[in-house]
């Protein structure tokens, strides 16, 4: 029942196992709610790390956190090791875990910087239209060309501020500038800090590696993500799945075919990173799950229905389980015939009617084996997972969390300087300089004898000697508009007039900026 080259995945006519070689070929779980889906990524995420790889997946449930305890002996689970022929091969064991959370609640905090994101993500997250998104590529250039850094949110909304001030002098030199455009920006950013999003954007800064990690006993780490709160704002998890999968790209080697993976990547709910996506987005998921392969990175896209992930991305998932579909509607029918049509054909199964007939645990399994050839499918029934079926206990969570290899590295916030700082410097440097000009005309005014102006140019009236105090008065009055002005003046004022020096190179960005301005 042990393969060492493989991951055990169940039992049909034969013993179904994952190949490790082909198992950075990617891969697909599918099936309707309740059917096993997430029993079937927890033995895959076990196999994977008693192989010594590393896993990442996203916690949707809370049921995925049991792989960092000790599963409980139960009835079922002793049956279901028997009918797969595990009598003296199955124990009860608990996984090496790290919690993370993008809020910061439920693990480590994850961030990342503006810069990394780049402008086709942000737009993405942002919901911008063509317009808008051509704004924020002015935005993220003239960043850029200043040597401005865009590490959070503020520095953004700072470099919005400058751009809108900017407005006719960078529509001659990067394109128009609609104030209309920023404003909407604006508007949307607001939003997103209502999401919870600002805590995403910041320093100290993922470090990749730390999502590639194995336990002093050789065992793969398994990364989980809590995202039951972050499934409230679904663009934000479809962004970071993605840009978390670009950063991979970007931070790690070519290695062709390793004999295992260096990382494998859960990709649940899969279906909210394509909904209503532009083309040029799903051009990009494309393009990386095709070359993240050769730097030894398997990518498992986990959802309902076959028919949320798009034909040219499906084509590339070679491993496949599929568990129990229902044909209610002529769209699942669809999906049925659409997914008993990928498998290789058994002559001994009528693939489109068991899909619809696979009982809870049970599924149709097809692997990639020999020189990349799909199996011919099989009704399989799943192994048992080893681990806890069902969430950690908060006591628990916490005493893993601060046990963590990573615990104190991500959890305190910086603020180095950037945007938001150097241009909030460069306005009370203006202000500063305003109001010793202003000073200064009033003190030769009052030498040369001149009648003394505001900053407006309003000259205020000799009253002679004998009406001081109604002159001091109004000068008082005066002087405090003035001082407000100045500070409302400098409040609008974001940057420097001038374009300055470059710096001479770009910051970095993730991948997806990137190739879109190769495009």
């Amino acid at each position: 029942m042990t393969k060492k080259d493989g991951i055990f995945i169940g039992a049909s006519t034969k013993s179904e196992f994952l190949t490790l070689k082909l198992a950075n070929r990617h891969g697909l779980i599918a099936g309707a709610t309740g059917t096993g889906k997430t029993v079937s990524l927890q033995i895959l995420a076990e196999g994977f790390s008693k192989a010594g790889v590393p896993v990442f997946c996203a916690d949707i449930k809370g049921d995925l956190s049991g792989l960092a305890v000790e599963g409980v002996s139960k009835d079922f689970l002793e049956k279901r090791a028997r009918d797969v022929g595990l009598e003296t091969a199955y124990e009860y064991e608990a996984f090496p875990a790290v919690f993370w959370d993008l809020f910061g609640k439920q693990g480590h905090p994850i961030r990342t910087t503006v810069s990394e994101i780049g402008p086709l993500l942000l737009a993405r997250l942002l919901e911008l239209n063509d317009t808008q998104e051509g704004v924020l590529n002015i935005l993220f250039e003239l960043a850029d060309d200043e040597g401005l850094l865009l590490l959070d949110l503020k520095d953004l909304r700072a470099m919005l501020a400058h751009v809108a001030e900017r407005a006719s002098e960078l529509s001659t030199l990067y394109g128009n500038v609609s104030k209309a455009s920023i404003g909407a920006i604006q508007r949307r950013l607001l939003v997103l800090e209502r999401q919870g999003a600002e805590n995403f954007f910041g320093e100290p800064a993922l470090d990749i590696r730390d999502f590639i990690r194995t336990a002093p006993d050789g065992r793969g780490v398994v990364n989980i993500l809590a995202a039951d709160k972050l499934m409230n704002s679904p663009r934000l998890y479809g962004v970071f799945l993605l840009w978390l999968l670009s950063e991979l790209f970007e931070e790690l080697p070519e290695v062709g075919d390793p004999e295992k993976p260096k990382l494998v990547f859960f990709f649940d709910e899969a279906h909210l990173l394509f909904n209503d996506a532009p083309k040029a987005l799903v051009e990009k998921v494309e393009q990386v799950v095709r070359l993240i392969r050769s730097k030894g990175v398997g990518v498992y896209f986990v959802t309902q229905n076959p028919l949320d992930v798009p034909e040219t991305v499906l084509a590339q998932l070679g491993n496949r389980i599929q568990h129990a579909l229902r044909a209610f509607t002529p769209r699942d029918q669809k999906a049925v015939r659409a997914a008993a049509e990928t498998f290789r054909p058994n002559p001994d199964l009528n693939t489109e009617r068991v899909i619809t007939e696979l009982g809870v645990g049970e599924a149709l399994v097809s692997t990639l084996e020999g020189k990349g050839i799909p199996s011919i499918v099989q009704q399989t029934l799943i192994r048992p997972p080893c681990s806890r079926l069902g969430p950690v206990t908060q006591a628990e969570r916490r005493t893993l969390i601060q046990s963590s290899p990573v615990f104190g590295l991500y959890e305190r916030s910086k603020d180095r300087t950037s945007a938001y700082e150097i241009l909030t410097s460069r306005a009370e440097e203006e202000q500063r300089q305003e109001q010793r000009r202003q000073q200064k005309e009033e003190r030769h005014a009052r030498k040369h004898g001149e009648p003394r102006k505001t900053r407006s140019g309003f000259q205020l009236p000799d009253f002679g000697r004998d009406d001081r105090p109604r002159r001091d008065s109004m000068e008082r009055r005066t002087k405090r508009r003035g001082q407000r002005d100045t500070v409302l003046e400098a409040g609008l004022k974001s940057a420097a007039r001038s374009l300055g020096s470059s710096l001479g190179r770009a910051l970095v960005r993730g991948l997806l900026g990137s190739l879109k301005r190769g495009n």
